[in-house]
């Protein structure tokens, strides 16, 4: 049987972890031609009509960081004792 194939489609998941305003109702992750995004949603309010509807913020998602191989200084000899 073939792997899930999830390109161009994603998650949302309510935010149990929710500790002011701020944070979203809603976090997950989302895939777009290949590269993963974290998503996050907010209820909101429509002022003049009152519809709720979902605010979105995408963030691509970080490699981790490179740590060098080699060290940037010798902190031994810095050091005075």
């Amino acid at each position: 049987m073939p792997d899930y194939d999830d390109t161009n489609k994603g998650v949302l998941f309510r935010n149990e972890r929710k500790e002011n305003e701020k944070h979203s109702d809603y976090n997950g992750n989302i895939n777009v031609n290949g590269q993963e995004y974290w998503l996050n949603a907010w209820i909101k309010e429509a002022k003049g009509s009152g519809k709720k509807f979902m605010s979105l913020s995408v963030k691509a998602k970080e490699s981790a960081p490179v740590i060098p191989s080699t060290p940037l200084a010798d902190f031994d000899k810095d050091i005075p004792f």
